[in-house]
């Protein structure tokens, strides 16, 4: 047996509102392209068994990327005399460059947490730009989650967030798996995480789910019931706002599904893609 993934990964250079960035990506798998959106303060190696999944590479070609000032994506120059915030715009904007300079054709974004928030916002936006989205995790409008000491100078901020997030699991899931995900969260840069909460605060599309054309871009939101933070319910009824979404519930999954626990995950996940072939309809 090959000791060797079939994960290859790369830098591009995009460029938002004037400012360049220098962003990591991996992808594996050829097909369909489906881009996914790691969480707050996080970095893409939360999509590591996905583009391990031959089932799904198989069909699509799997991409995810670090934002920028996250994982191995740099902050851009004179990064130090500004505050770190994702704004919406910034955000948004990051997305769709990522997508254009890879030259994805009509992708499916697949986002979890913030990234499964976010989705949300391109399908209203930008939806004929797309095949369709997954949310994981998804709400409507922002989830207050700052913190003073998120970025304080007496506490290791990547730690204290990683801890933070922790509890955001289920504890039904893997140990092993969880503690994973905490040591992504505590290489997370100072205030980083803090930055990303900028996002949830312009964040509300609630009035919006309702103009979402699912017959050109098909909407899927899948959520586990172990999440305090963006609860079950409120996920459901993003799905109900909007005409022809697909709403999974998976029992014992946390906040953070796609690495926590893929396994239980998966079915659910595969069944979304699914729904996304679904032969399209005219507008």
């Amino acid at each position: 047996m090959s000791r060797f993934e079939p994960i290859r990964g790369g830098y591009f250079g995009i460029e938002v509102d004037g400012v360049a960035y220098r962003i990591f990506y991996e992808e594996a798998g050829q097909g369909i392209p489906l881009l996914c959106l790691h969480t707050a303060g996080a970095d893409s190696r939360q999509w590591r068994h996905l583009l391990n999944d031959r089932e799904v590479t198989q069909r699509f070609r799997v991409i995810a990327f670090d934002l920028p000032y996250h994982g191995r994506s740099n902050p851009p120059a004179g990064w130090w005399l500004r505050k770190y915030e994702l704004t919406r715009r910034l955000y948004v904007g990051c997305i769709r460059e990522v997508y254009r300079a890879l030259e994805l054709e009509r992708p499916i974004l697949l986002g979890c947490s913030i990234g499964g928030f976010v989705v949300l916002q391109l399908a209203v936006d930008h939806g004929e730009e797309l095949r369709g989205v997954i949310g994981l995790q998804s709400v409507a409008h922002g989830i207050g989650r700052h913190n003073d000491f998120l970025h304080h100078p007496a506490i290791h901020g990547g730690e204290f967030a990683a801890s933070y997030t922790y509890g955001l699991n289920s504890p039904l899931s893997p140990e092993e798996a969880r503690r994973e995900n905490w040591w992504y969260y505590a290489q997370g840069g100072p205030g980083v995480y803090a930055g990303d909460t900028a996002f949830g605060r312009e964040f509300d599309v609630r009035a919006q789910l309702k103009d979402i054309d699912t017959r050109r871009c098909k909407v899927s939101i899948i959520s586990g019931d172990y999440d305090y933070s963006a609860l079950p319910d409120v996920s459901r009824q993003v799905a109900e706002a909007i005409p022809g979404a697909q709403f999974t519930l998976i029992e014992g999954l946390g906040h953070f599904p796609v690495i926590e626990d893929y396994a239980k995950l998966r079915p659910s996940l595969h069944g979304a893609l699914e729904h996304m072939l679904e032969e399209e309809q005219s507008a």
